[in-house]
């Protein structure tokens, strides 16, 4: 079996899912979520296959299609972070108004 056919078999994108995001097959936990955990919160392949119900092979699938679209991978995750970033400048919190209030 090929690493192609490997990755072929735990990763999916299908439109309408996750944002048509590269996922996990059968889950909503996109590559770019496995990402955060892994390279960013220091989540180890095991604590994030205990915590989500998964497979060390899917998690480190996953992994291995971020390496491979690392550069596509980062900038989704870049465009998401400036889209959060923008709501919470326009949009004020209900709670701080409440507190001010």
């Amino acid at each position: 079996m090929s690493f192609e056919t490997v990755l072929d078999r735990h990763i999916e994108i299908t439109a309408g899912v996750a944002g048509g995001k590269p996922r996990i097959a059968g889950h909503r936990i996109t590559v770019q979520n496995m990402v955060i955990w892994h390279e960013w919160m220091g989540l180890g392949a095991d604590e994030i296959a205990a915590e989500y119900g998964l497979n060390l092979s899917e998690v480190y699938a996953a992994l291995a299609y971020y390496y491979d679209h690392r550069a596509e991978i980062d900038d989704s995750i870049r465009a998401d972070q400036a889209f959060v970033e923008e709501l919470r400048r326009t949009t004020p919190s209900k709670l701080m108004e409440k507190l001010r209030g």
